[in-house]
């Protein structure tokens, strides 16, 4: 799943979109946004893209150049896999929070 959040001046817009937006796949196949309407799946959209921007075992970012570099935790900071976690709370079921701690 690919998610776009703009802030847009002050008037937030999210969209979702398949597959990965890249030069191979707009000139091989049709690639298709939609916008997120209802505040609830908004909202539930938000919650699970802060999880993952938590995420300090898989996680890379994106730097200036155009390279990558995995990010590291702290020393005592406590492993977050956010993969791991997600399926963990959807396989027990609504209302499980995350273990963020």
């Amino acid at each position: 799943s690919r998610v776009f959040y703009f802030e847009n001046g002050g008037q937030p817009e999210m969209y979702c979109a398949s597959a990965d937006w890249m030069e191979r796949n707009f000139f091989r196949r049709v690639e298709v946004a939609f916008p997120i309407q209802r505040e609830a799946h908004r909202q539930r959209i938000l919650r699970d893209l802060d999880f993952c921007l938590q995420d300090n075992t898989q996680a890379w970012e994106l730097l200036p150049d155009g390279s990558y570099r995995r990010i590291e935790r702290g020393g005592e900071e406590r492993a977050i896999n956010t993969q791991a976690e997600l399926l963990a709370a959807y396989a027990a079921g609504p209302g499980t929070a995350f273990a963020t701690g």
